[in-house]
């Protein structure tokens, strides 16, 4: 037993691995492994008998945790989004967009991954639908095989750090932070992150124009009679849109501050997002307009992109944009982006009961997974915390060299080994509660740290040999070769080999961003809401004065009686006033004068001394 009260918590992890050796489910390991320990530790005289009698109440604590609400609202939303075809005329669309280009169908791929990892925020569903869709058309026409399967993993793991990525939402929750302030933090990153990845395509095109070839003119389906691409209009239709954007800002105030009763500036981020929602409407009315009345302004391609590709936008805009402006919580935008997406599955005309019936069925397996996990971690946290288990990973962690910049390399080392093997949930839930407290000891912003773990956590799902979107686009590429439908060439399979090989430059490029936002924290913290500041020198304590139920008695000095060691008392002919040094953060008020004087001298009374004569009055009259 003295073995084991020296050595519990290196112990309990060891009896955890075990547990996850033997193929147990990780939620019930968990909390086999804290109730064993916490039995153990009672018989070796560790903890009291009473230690699991509060735990029913952290278990009905977690349950009741609105900020989880958000989970199936978002997941629910991205299952709908995904059944009812978007991804498929999203890739065709965009697809068709930027095809004239070199490295068109991969700047397609990003642009339309970062568009789903906003919207359906599921990265088997991102990975499987671009390898279905995308990776067919990238080897009819030639695409380097490294390069088209390292974009669509790439790109689907982007669900990981773009809003309202389900591993946000987990981590503030555990970090204790909001969910509103985690996705401002991770949106620059994110978006970063994706122009990386394009920026990477655009110098391939121009480094190694024969990996990444354009369409030819047959692919092109979106053409008008007389030849022409179409984008001309699609062109003016942005201009005309982005002009209705920059006039609704500059007369933003004007408009809107009346309506609400403010009178400063509104903030950025408000007029941003309503601004861009404002554009899109403008061009949704224009092509609609240009539909009803058969006008014939626009092109096939123009129509195609905005009745595609702004509906999704404009969801975005507005999920994403009442969070961050604070109309809404993210619960409330998870419900408002679950109602938007079955608007927009009735509206396209693929709703129907079997698809609702398969939203609802995985987003309550996915609750319920990510439920039992947390009350398992819950069970385990229990045990550990009450070993002072949190001591000993401060102690693990504080001989480590170079401070913060030390710890961050070793828990990112640490995240991303355990990445590669097990699920984000489960390191959000066991890893990261150990981690807080050193990390908010070291000075560390937890927003700051918790979108770090989100990066990495994206690097390790595209890490072989274990990365899951490696998986994910394995199950989907040709294992054979075949012929193909439009050209009937034989197209080679794709090798495991090429998928690994491609997902590799990706890899370094998300470690490039990664280590920029552990050197610039301000990519992360500049966007956080930091309330208003306080002046420590010039701020005053006001405190209002008064008796304490002495009708009788003159009014006395309620601020605070004298110290022993105080001056007497002054008197009234024009001595000076002794000085309180409560007096120099608390303004004088005529409550605060020496009371009038019924012997001759001022005298400064105890507040506690007036209550018992008070009492003791009381009860001489009864």
């Amino acid at each position: 037993m003295e073995f084991i009260a020296h050595n519990f918590v290196p112990l309990l992890f060891a009896g955890l691995l075990l547990f996850l050796i033997t193929g147990f489910p990780v939620a019930f390991s968990l909390a086999a492994t804290g109730l064993t320990f916490g039995l153990i530790g009672m018989e070796a005289g560790l903890f009291s008998q009473t230690l699991f009698q509060a735990l029913p109440l952290r278990i009905f604590g977690i349950m009741q945790n609105e900020t989880l609400l958000a989970v199936p609202f978002f997941t629910f939303m991205g299952i709908i989004l995904e059944r009812s075809g978007m991804a498929e005329d999203l890739l065709e669309t965009v697809g068709q967009m930027f095809g004239p280009l070199r490295g068109g169908l991969a700047l397609a791929t990003i642009f339309v991954g970062a568009l789903l990892a906003a919207t359906t925020g599921v990265i088997a569903a991102a990975v499987i639908s671009m390898g279905l869709i995308s990776l067919p058309i990238m080897l009819r026409y030639g695409y380097n095989r490294t390069i088209a399967t390292g974009v669509i993993t790439a790109s689907g793991t982007l669900a990981q750090i773009i809003p309202p990525s389900l591993v946000l939402i987990v981590m503030a929750d555990q970090l204790g932070r909001s969910v509103g302030d985690m996705y401002a933090g991770a949106i620059v990153p994110g978006l970063l992150l994706v122009g990386l990845f394009a920026l990477f395509i655009v110098v391939l095109a121009i480094v190694r124009p024969s990996w990444v070839p354009a369409l030819p003119p047959e692919a092109r389906i979106y053409r008008e009679a007389n030849g022409a691409s179409g984008h001309l209009s699609l062109l003016a239709i942005l201009m005309i849109s982005a002009a209705a954007a920059f006039a609704w800002a500059y007369l933003y105030d004007d408009i809107v501050n009346p309506l609400v009763g403010r009178n400063g500036a509104a903030p950025m981020d408000e007029v941003l997002t309503v601004s861009m929602t404002v554009a899109a409407f403008v061009a949704l009315a224009l092509a609609l307009a240009n539909r009803w009345l058969r006008l014939r302004l626009l092109s096939l391609l123009t129509e195609r992109v905005v009745f595609v590709l702004l509906p999704p936008l404009v969801l975005i805009f507005l999920v994403l944009g009442t969070i961050f402006i604070g109309v809404a919580t993210p619960t409330e935008g998870g419900a408002m982006g679950a109602t938007g997406a079955l608007i927009m599955a009735v509206s396209r005309r693929k709703m129907d009961f079997n698809l609702l019936k398969q939203a609802l069925d995985n987003t309550t397996k996915l609750s319920c997974f990510v439920m039992f996990i947390l009350i398992g971690a819950t069970v385990f946290s229990f045990t550990f915390n009450a070993a002072d288990g949190h001591l000993w990973v401060e102690h693990l962690f504080a001989k480590l060299p170079g401070g913060q910049l030390g710890f961050l390399i070793a828990v990112n080392l640490l995240v991303f080994v355990l990445g590669c093997f097990i699920d984000f949930f489960e390191i959000a839930f066991i890893v990261i509660p150990l981690l807080v407290a050193v990390a908010d000891k070291l000075g560390i912003d937890l927003i700051w740290f918790g979108v770090i773990i989100g990066m990495n956590l994206q690097t390790s799902f595209l890490s072989p040999p274990f990365g899951f979107a490696l998986f994910y686009l394995r199950s989907v590429a040709p294992r054979s070769d075949y012929n193909d439908r439009v050209t009937n060439k034989r197209i080679p399979a794709v090798t495991t080999a090429q998928i690994y090989m491609g997902s590799i430059m990706f890899v370094v490029l998300q470690l490039v961003m990664l280590a920029a936002v552990i050197a610039f924290p301000n990519l992360v913290t500049d966007r956080l809401d930091k309330g208003p500041a306080v002046n420590m020198e010039t701020m005053k304590l006001e405190a209002e004065t008064g008796t304490y139920g002495n009708t009788e008695e003159a009014p006395t000095n309620a601020i605070a009686p004298q110290p022993a060691a105080a001056p007497p008392a002054p008197q009234t002919g024009g001595a000076a006033r002794a000085e309180d040094p409560l007096n120099k953060i608390a303004p004088q008020t005529a409550a605060e004068q020496p009371a009038p004087q019924t012997s001759g001298a001022a005298r400064e009374e105890d507040p506690m001394e007036a209550v018992l004569r008070a009492l003791e009055r009381d009860k001489k009259k009864k």
